[in-house]
């Protein structure tokens, strides 16, 4: 079939094997530069307070961006802003090579706050277009196929990058990042939507242009799905309240447990890497058993992942820690495709820029304040009591929406029956 859908036989055609490759290229080149970045920065000051400055200054532009984001894939050409993103990145992404001492840090602070806001507005105009080069009945596979293309990233990107952070310098970790976003616009350059989706401006499949009121009125339909929607969308969205509020912790401690607790330097930060990596690739082939109960399959994989980051607190080897993590993203991977699967599933493909976007803001924005609080706390607190906490907290989390959802959705079976 054409304009990217998917065939009878389940193959991808060219539009969205395009997306795939350009978001993998892409990927792998940013993950090169961030194990660089991370290894620099841990190198010129030994803090865990500059690691957490260093990861939160990523991911705080998502409050203002993510949501620019969905607002300009309604208006313009997905293709357009995707590409322009990546060209955009990349003197960004040379100007790394300035950094030579801990005096010039604030330039790879400032470099990276701007790199993540281009990934911030490129990230929902990405993840809204999968619905429109897919047909509905496939998207929980190739959702599965984004965590997939996840794992390689971190497998390829992080691994492969920490080794030659360790034998090249930082310097063609930055050039090779460069160089990924060029290639990414090319290949999203030969991306054809189809033609209802080639101008956001105009009606789906008639070529009108829209009513005012939906232009006028875009967000506010935005926020009546957010906060009125199904329960599953519901329980996505206190989702990405609460998780990254203590998730960020457990990203600033993988490379704290690589460096200050195992010893293993850049290497092991590579490594942890690459372990998260391979567990996102197994989730793809596990996602695939699954065909409903998509929300209780994401919530039990939030209680693993508790579990498992309690476990890896209390690891005395890389090597067992090392598995620990393969596992842990095996089980956040799985929950990820699902949860994806439910926002395309639940809302309309018009709507799905803003809620994208607004869902990357928030959770993206808390992810940030997270990882810099993490980074306080380990001027006072142990890493490993810091992780048993945050894997304490995950548990925690997923009883209290399994609850919300098993009350709730009682009541609205009980609504539905007296009517």
């Amino acid at each position: 079939m054409r304009n990217g859908k998917t065939g009878p036989a389940g193959r991808l055609s060219g539009g969205y094997s395009k997306l795939f490759a350009a978001g993998l290229v892409n990927g792998i080149g940013d993950r090169f530069s961030s194990i660089a970045m991370l290894a620099l920065v841990l190198q010129m000051t030994g803090s865990g307070m500059a690691v957490g400055i260093s990861l939160g200054v990523r991911v705080l532009p998502y409050l203002f961006m993510a949501p620019l984001g969905g607002i300009l894939a309604t208006r313009f050409p997905r293709k357009a802003i995707m590409i322009a993103v990546d060209l955009l990145r990349v003197p960004v992404a040379l100007s790394f090579l300035l950094v030579d001492g801990e005096d010039r840090l604030w330039l790879l602070y400032t470099g990276s706050f701007i790199m993540a806001a281009g990934e911030a507005v490129y990230s929902p105009v990405r993840k809204s277009s999968i619905p429109l080069l897919a047909d509905s009945s496939a998207l929980l596979r190739i959702n599965g196929l984004e965590q997939l293309m996840n794992g390689s990233v971190l497998i390829l990107g992080a691994f492969i990058g920490g080794v030659v952070s360790l034998w090249f310098g930082p310097e063609m970790a930055f050039i090779v990042n460069a160089l990924s976003f060029l290639v990414g616009a090319l290949l999203l350059w030969g991306i054809h939507f189809p033609p209802a989706a080639a101008e956001p401006g105009r009606t789906e499949g008639t070529g009108k242009k829209p009513a005012a009121a939906h232009l006028s009125g875009g967000r506010l339909q935005t926020l009546k799905y957010v906060a009125g929607g199904s329960l599953a969308l519901q329980i996505v969205i206190a989702y990405e309240l609460l998780v990254p509020v203590i998730n960020g912790w457990d990203n600033v401690l993988i490379s704290v447990y690589a460096v200050q607790e195992f010893h293993a330097g850049d290497a092991g930060i590579g490594a942890f890497y690459a372990a998260l990596g391979i567990g996102l690739s197994l989730s793809f082939f596990a996602g695939r058993l699954l065909k409903k109960r998509l929300l209780t399959a994401a919530l039990t994989g939030l209680m693993l992942e508790g579990m498992l980051l309690m476990a890896i607190s209390a690891s005395g080897s890389f090597i067992h820690a090392f598995f620990l993590y393969i596992l842990l993203s095996l089980a956040g991977g799985v929950g990820n495709a699902c949860l994806d699967t439910l926002v395309m599933r639940e809302t309309p493909p018009r709507q799905q820029p803003l809620i994208f976007g607004m869902l990357s803001a928030v959770s993206g924005t808390l992810l940030g304040l997270s990882m810099l609080g993490a980074g306080w706390l380990l001027d006072y607190v142990e890493p490993r009591v810091l992780g048993c906490a945050g894997g304490a907290g995950f548990a925690a989390i997923s009883l209290l929406l399994a609850g919300y959802a098993a009350v709730r959705g009682r009541l609205l079976r009980k609504r539905a029956l007296s009517r």
